[in-house]
């Protein structure tokens, strides 16, 4: 029997684990250095066909209809004058059972997270990792040794694992960005159906529902700089003076929105540098801890699920390069598009944005673009 430990319970760990289960070859155990995995800030994400149709595996396509929404399209606005652009119907790539789905992100871990209780062991915090040509040997900070055949590292963008293996401070590089972000639970004068983007200049937010009550998500991506001291310092972004700092500097034109924003949090967007390789073929990155991406192309979480995906097959049939080979050049794929997309999204000349505003009505309705710009993510 091979033992496999997994090395943080979000998104990535939680699903892998749910795959890897199914084979009764292996000996699971995940690993959660939080005393936790109780979510309640209740934030959404957004979850493409690609990352639906591996869900249902785990049969997410019968998960509760009242905790999950299928928006039909994406409403771009301008954020100056709150002006539609345009509007891009997502729902061309939906299939019967597999759609373009926003929810919560502590229900989809409610979710992933239902079969595997007996299997997840919280409070423990990594601190050493041994190899050795048969057997990887675990060490946590409450003392507790366990050996593994095959380790998964999926503890996030801050990965502690991965700085463990490389024997380096891979640490990730801040975006020059903020993330704002809290829910909506009286949205007169909002979309409830679909999901709106609003365009500014350094600046862009979206509100998309996230259940069958019409709870909305917003989440604004804002560039600001921080010195080296102020990315390191979370305190900071608890401390009031800084928060009416930071909502001082957004647009003006949606402080409107700001007196509905509930359980509101300002927290600064870090990613990925670049890609490392290891050469023990039996220690893998997956989710964040891999690659992780500017939020700006809404595929987070359904990457992380993918890499996820890729990891057990590659397990399964014993071809770990190929999952990295694979891995790597999707990534780059979706990479490029978020950080074009932010650098569309935060156009601040007049001139630039009414000539993106026209790109963007002609590109949404050709089929041709759309098929090689998100249909080679959402297909795969």
């Amino acid at each position: 029997m091979k033992k496999i430990d997994i090395i943080g319970a979000g998104i990535a760990g939680l699903y892998v684990a749910n795959l890897l289960k199914k084979n009764p070859s292996y000996q699971i155990t995940i690993y959660e250095k939080n005393t936790s995995i109780i979510l309640d800030e209740g934030y959404g994400i957004q979850l493409s066909v690609n990352s639906i149709k591996l869900l249902n595996k785990i049969e997410f396509n019968k998960f509760k209809n009242d905790k999950k929404y299928n928006p039909e399209k994406i409403n771009f606005y301008s954020i100056k004058n709150s002006k539609k652009i345009c509007d891009l119907n997502i729902s061309d790539f939906n299939l019967e059972d597999c759609k373009y789905t926003t929810l919560k992100r502590s229900d989809l871990i409610d979710f992933l997270k239902r079969d595997l209780k007996d299997l997840i062991k919280t409070n423990h915090s990594i601190s050493k990792i041994d190899q050795d040509n048969n057997k990887i040997k675990v060490t946590f900070e409450n003392n507790q040794i366990s050996e593994c055949d095959h380790l998964i590292i999926s503890d996030g963008v801050f990965s502690k694992g991965k700085n463990l293996i490389l024997n380096t401070n891979a640490q990730p590089k801040y975006n020059n960005t903020l993330a704002i972000r809290g829910m909506i639970s009286n949205p007169s004068e909002i979309d409830c159906e679909n999901i709106s983007l609003y365009l500014g200049p350094d600046f862009h937010h979206v509100i998309y529902p996230v259940n069958s009550d019409r709870d909305l998500n917003f989440i604004a991506i804002m560039k600001y700089k921080l010195s080296k001291e102020e990315q390191k310092n979370y305190i900071l972004f608890n401390d009031e003076n800084f928060i009416k700092k930071i909502l001082n500097n957004i647009p003006s034109e949606i402080k409107k929105f700001l007196y509905k924003i509930e359980k509101l949090k300002i927290f600064p967007v870090f990613v990925s540098n670049n890609f490392f390789k290891i050469k023990n073929k039996n220690i893998h990155f997956i989710g964040d801890a891999f690659f992780a991406f500017p939020p700006s192309f809404a595929q987070g979480a359904s990457q992380s699920i993918e890499s996820a995906y890729e990891l057990y097959k590659s397990i399964e049939n014993n071809v770990g390069d190929q999952f990295i080979k694979n891995r790597i050049k999707k990534i780059k794929m979706v990479n490029n598009r978020s950080k074009f997309n932010q650098f569309a999204f935060h156009l601040s000349n007049p001139l630039t944005n009414f000539l993106r505003n026209i790109f963007l009505k002609r590109l949404v309705k050709n089929k041709k673009f759309l098929n090689s710009y998100l249909g080679k993510i959402y297909k795969s």
